[in-house]
């Protein structure tokens, strides 16, 4: 594994997720991650996770959280998971599927923001 995290052992996973995104995923995505002005990708292994969307010049993870992340146990896994992969130096943004259902705009616009916000710092 290398100092970014990188974790080659996942990426056959990566991989295998890529080909069966969830349609919340999709529509982020297919609808605005894809053609953003700064690099995004599908299905990053970072440490022993693989995180929806990655921005490396902003060091940025995007997660789209269904119902099981609600539970009680899927919430504490997503804390352990956050601070592991922020070792890296990496922000983890959440949004609920929800969210991405009802106020895609709003999504965009948060996810904007903090690339923006992140790349001012790294400058």
């Amino acid at each position: 594994m290398s100092h970014t995290g990188y974790n080659k052992e996942l990426k056959s996973l990566a991989r295998t997720n890529r080909k069966n995104m969830t349609r919340h995923e999709k529509h982020l995505w297919y609808d605005f991650l894809s053609g953003y002005e700064i690099k995004f990708v599908k299905q990053r292994p970072i440490d022993g996770y693989i995180v929806d969307f990655y921005c490396d010049k902003a060091k940025l993870a995007v997660e789209l959280d269904g119902s099981q992340h609600f539970t009680e146990n899927g919430e504490e896994y997503d804390k352990n998971r956050t601070k592991i992969i922020e070792k890296y130096g990496v922000e983890v943004i959440r949004f609920t599927n929800l969210q991405v259902n009802e106020d895609f705009e709003a999504v965009c616009i948060a996810i904007d923001a903090k690339v923006k916000e992140r790349m001012g710092r790294m400058l």
